[in-house]
């Protein structure tokens, strides 16, 4: 009598799939049916929380699709969400044109951009791309803000509300679902991208791009692809913003902006979907709970009312991200993978 342990796969198609077992599709119904009753559950505040979350997700996955798997550092994202979230919103409040037209139309024009940012930095590695991608985030946040007849300048663009099909999403848990499904399909998008010969190549060129191109590797070609990714995951998340924020301006999208994508994927895990997840809610959810703790502390010392203020708030943020990457380099989908390897071989530790 034969005994199946583990996971055992008769073809490739079984191999390839996503959710190869019953209780990783019993896991993701579940949690497919938790996302969907969220807003009855919480307040608005969270739902508003959900709603970031998912625009730094899909931002996240586009830069982890550069950096993690194809290793071109960027210190620009924020520069391709600006152009994504300008340009829907020229789109929509200046041609009155419907989200199925302005959300794919910022991706494309972000690609676009990220094209032409591609092509001369293809000899550029480590810092000097940082550099080059950094140069180019700050030339486009002063044509936003010197384009005035445009952009609006410093005032800004007002984003006008989403029409889904006659309906009006004019609050954050309308909005909730309409973000929900962009953001699943750019997730699934980006999972059997990073499976295909595509990202099998990006993960090439990343570990030992010198033998991928004596193996047939396109260099060029599989560089300009992975900005042109990138770029476009980040013009979706820019509209994404738009729509959201319902007012967009210039100081949106700094270089500051562009390091916290960086620190999403450092901390959820360089070279994973899932990771980028993780990064991504980690970033936007913990400064809230250090507000928490500051407020707490203030309350308990009186003495301490007053001391705590945004400042603050980046020196802690900044320092629980550099402790969290000194004694966790593998970011937080390694901490998961551990965790699921231990619970599939409980009791047993091998």
């Amino acid at each position: 009598m034969a005994i199946r342990s583990k996971i055992f796969c008769e073809t490739y198609h079984e191999d390839i799939k996503l959710l190869n077992t019953y209780w990783s599709k019993a896991w993701m119904g579940l949690f497919i049916i938790g996302l969907f009753i969220l807003p009855f559950l919480g307040d608005t505040y969270m739902v508003y929380m959900v709603n970031l979350c998912c625009i730094a997700t899909v931002a996240a996955v586009g830069l982890n699709l550069l950096t993690g798997f194809t290793g071109q550092i960027s210190l620009g994202h924020a520069a391709f969400l600006a152009i994504g979230a300008y340009t829907g919103t020229i789109l929509s409040e200046g041609l009155n044109m419907p989200f199925w037209v302005t959300v794919p139309a910022g991706g494309l024009v972000a690609a676009a951009a990220g094209i032409l940012v591609g092509i001369p930095c293809l000899r550029l590695k480590g810092l000097y791309l940082a550099m080059a991608t950094m140069s180019f985030g700050v030339m486009v946040e002063y044509v936003l803000i010197t384009l005035k007849g445009v952009t609006g300048g410093e005032r800004g663009m007002y984003m006008p509300e989403v029409d889904v099909f006659g309906m009006v999403l004019n609050t954050d848990e309308s909005i909730y679902y309409f973000l929900l499904v962009i953001t699943a399909i750019m997730i699934v998008a980006a999972k059997n991208i990073v499976r295909t010969r595509v990202g099998r190549a990006f993960v090439a060129v990343r570990d030992r791009d010198i033998a991928a191109e004596v193996m047939g590797v396109n260099l060029t070609l599989y560089k300009v692809m992975a900005f042109a990714l990138s770029s476009f995951y980040a013009g979706v998340a820019g509209v994404m913003y738009a729509y959201v924020m319902g007012h967009i301006h210039p100081e949106h999208f700094t270089m500051l902006h562009s390091v916290e994508y960086l620190a999403m994927i450092i901390v959820g895990g360089l070279g994973s979907i899932l990771g980028s997840i993780f990064g991504a809610i980690f970033i936007v959810v913990i400064p809230e709970f250090i507000k928490i703790l500051a407020q707490t502390i203030e309350e308990a010392i009186p003495a301490m009312a007053g001391k705590y203020d945004d400042e603050w708030n980046i020196a802690a943020f900044g320092l629980l991200i550099m402790l969290f990457l000194i004694f966790e380099p593998g970011g937080l989908n390694s901490i998961w993978q551990r965790l699921k390897i231990g619970f599939k071989n409980w009791p047993f530790t091998y």
